[in-house]
């Protein structure tokens, strides 16, 4: 008897479902109904006007000899973004590179739809290295090198021409040049409407080229740059954090500076501050806060330090820390 019971409401459940969605139900499926459409009659057209000979759903107006067109077209939509980052072509000598305020795993994903969607065949593309080998002609290829740059959170893009045959990079500063500016325009445009990350290429994000380490209490900063790209960028930092050079010496790797300009100065004792006091926020020391920094390359890689000429090493950090900041 307790099996029976236990039916008679499955068997009320299923019989309820086909009357409630059944053929015959209160809600009948429709999904076969246009088997019982019929086909009307013609759309009357007036006589002023013409029977179409044939459908167009994909018109293309304006046709143009697609040989005709080098340039790159704008990147298709890799991810969406809501900000803005700058790109700048930078050179030392012969040595150039693309610099972009941006992550590299961001920079990856564009930097390869780049050529992805030019006219040259992509022969590799390893996201870990963040290498791109371009089949550019018989004699040679391209090699594209995304790395994460000096400055916190930013990309440096480098393009070589080698030559296939015996592996050697052929120098054409011309040719580097005009097909950097090109990749600016193309970064430009891409980081303007969209942004994100390449999962693949994270490895990048930690191969940064400026790193902090402590020596006998003291702060360095390693730049995994050669001593004439070191010098280039602290001298750059230098400006951008305004900071006084009263000298320098290139060939001992030497700057001498003040950690203030003259018309700051005369704003903060306007403001009641003075030459003697410690600033807490660090824009001016006063005139006697001299100080010296030093580059020094060893095994490929350049340390800067900073000491002061009165010896305090709190002072000297801080000018470390500004030189760190405005490092790019």
């Amino acid at each position: 008897m307790k099996k029976v019971y236990f039916l008679i409401p499955f068997i009320f459940v299923m019989s309820s479902c086909s009357t409630i969605g059944g053929p015959d139900g209160y809600f009948p499926t429709k999904k076969y109904d246009f088997i019982e459409e019929k086909i009307e009659q013609d759309i009357f057209i007036p006589d002023e006007l013409s029977h179409p000979t044939k459908e167009d759903h994909y018109p293309v107006n304006n046709i143009v000899n697609i040989d005709d067109i080098l340039e790159v077209p704008k990147p298709r939509q890799i991810f969406s973004s809501s900000g803005d980052s700058s790109v700048q072509l930078r050179r030392l000598g012969e040595l150039m590179w693309i610099y972009i305020e941006t992550l590299p795993s961001t920079s990856w994903p564009i930097s390869k739809n780049y050529w992805d969607t030019s006219i040259y065949d992509v022969i590799d593309a390893n996201p870990l290295t963040g290498e791109i080998n371009i089949d550019f002609d018989q004699n040679t290829r391209l090699l594209m090198k995304v790395e994460h740059g000096i400055k916190e959170a930013s990309t440096e893009v480098f393009l070589l021409k080698i030559n296939k045959t015996n592996g050697e990079i052929k120098s054409d500063p011309e040719f580097v040049q005009s097909e950097m500016e090109k990749m600016i325009d193309y970064y430009a445009d891409s980081l303007s409407n969209f942004s994100g990350t390449s999962l693949a290429a994270q490895n990048l994000n930690e191969m940064k080229k400026a790193k902090i380490f402590s020596e006998n209490g003291q702060t360095v900063i390693s730049l995994d740059l050669n001593f004439d790209r070191a010098w280039s960028s602290v001298s750059r930092a230098i400006d951008a954090a305004e900071i006084v050079t009263n000298d320098r010496d290139r060939t001992s790797g030497k700057f001498f500076v003040s950690f203030a300009k003259e018309d700051q100065r005369r704003l903060f004792r306007i403001f009641g501050g003075s030459n003697d006091d410690n600033n807490s926020s660090g824009i001016s020391f006063g005139e006697e806060a001299e100080f010296e920094i030093t580059i020094v390359e060893k095994d490929k890689k350049s340390y800067v330090r900073a000491t002061s000429k009165n010896g305090d090493i709190e002072q000297s950090e801080l000018l470390l820390s500004k030189i760190n900041e405005s490092l790019s």
